[in-house]
């Protein structure tokens, strides 16, 4: 989500992907006898790359979600492209912009140390996603584990199904409906933007040349995003003005002052059907906290591979 990277797509039909029956058997628990060192492994490699740039945060947080909205959470996003093989980091939202996959090699290398075989790259990535947040100041929760890793990637997926920044309210509304997620739960996950840094590729439209903006703070966003296409595409801003690191409700309260960076971003506080939700997030930070959560569980439920179905990567930039 945080800094995405989308050129504008044509209407395209969208896939659904319904969550699986066996979501069911994931479970926070899930590696307490086979890996219990699992979550204080995965956090110090975490918190080191944060503490080495803040804005990683986002970037593995984000992770989580561009792995989720393509045939479920299940890691396919970390495969490399090979001469045989098409994986979905070279896809529209996410070529030269999804970042944070040398953290996870990192992560997966001190895990395979700690619990060699066990401990699947797409779990890796729902812990990762949470300790994010955390670490940035934001709520906690329970993952829930038991997922297995894909053997296989779809980049018409991830064109299709990632919302890019030029979407309406209505296209935002469908692409997570087609996830199984609800308008009440897309707002609170779109709330994610509350970290992170978007390209001026992705923000220049809605700085130049949308109305529901503020006019002094398009102004200063032009300041560093010039108007001709090519010309600092990949000059960054923050998606929230004023505190782009820290994971708290200012994100809301920018929307309701028209100060939201991309075009995607103020739809949902546009004279909309969600404005009175952006509104009580705006002024509630413990009703968004916990909406936000329950969102990101859900999310984490969509298609799981469990069982015998995938296989637990030994590199989770390649099948076994």
């Amino acid at each position: 989500m945080a800094s995405s990277s989308f050129k504008s797509l044509a209407p395209i039909s969208l896939v659904s992907y319904p969550v699986r029956a066996s979501s069911a058997q994931l479970t926070p628990n899930f590696y307490s006898s086979s890996c219990p060192t699992l979550f204080p492994t995965i956090k110090s490699v975490v918190q080191s790359a944060i503490s080495s740039e803040k804005r990683m945060g986002a970037s593995l947080l984000r992770l989580f979600f561009h792995d989720c909205f393509v045939n479920g959470c299940d890691g396919s996003l970390l495969l490399d492209d090979t001469s045989s093989f098409t994986g979905e980091k070279n896809a529209i939202p996410n070529k030269g912009s999804v970042r944070g996959f040398d953290v996870i090699d990192k992560i997966k290398t001190a895990v395979e140390q700690a619990c060699p075989g066990v401990v699947s790259c797409a779990d890796i990535l729902a812990v990762t996603a949470r300790d994010s947040v955390v670490l940035l100041g934001g709520p906690t929760w329970n993952v829930k584990l038991g997922r297995r890793d894909s053997r296989t990637a779809s980049q018409s997926g991830a064109n299709n199904n990632i919302p890019p920044p030029t979407s309406s309210l209505s296209n935002l509304i469908s692409k997570f409906s087609a996830q199984g997620l609800s308008a009440k739960e897309m707002v609170a996950l779109v709330g994610a933007h509350t970290i992170g840094q978007a390209r001026c590729t992705n923000f220049r439209a809605h700085v130049y040349n949308d109305t529901d903006i503020d006019a002094t703070f398009a102004k200063t966003r032009q300041s560093n995003c010039p108007s001709t296409s090519g010309s600092g595409d990949n000059n960054l801003a923050p998606l929230d003005l004023q505190t782009p690191v820290a994971f708290d409700n200012n994100y809301f309260k920018n929307l309701v002052s028209k100060k939201g960076l991309l075009h995607s971003d103020q739809q949902v506080f546009s004279g909309g059907s969600t404005n009175s939700q952006v509104s009580t997030y705006s002024t509630s930070p413990s009703t968004w906290s916990s909406d936000f959560v329950a969102a990101m569980i859900k999310m984490g439920d969509i298609s799981p591979l469990t069982g015998k179905s995938g296989e637990i990567r030994k590199n989770c930039r390649k099948t076994n």
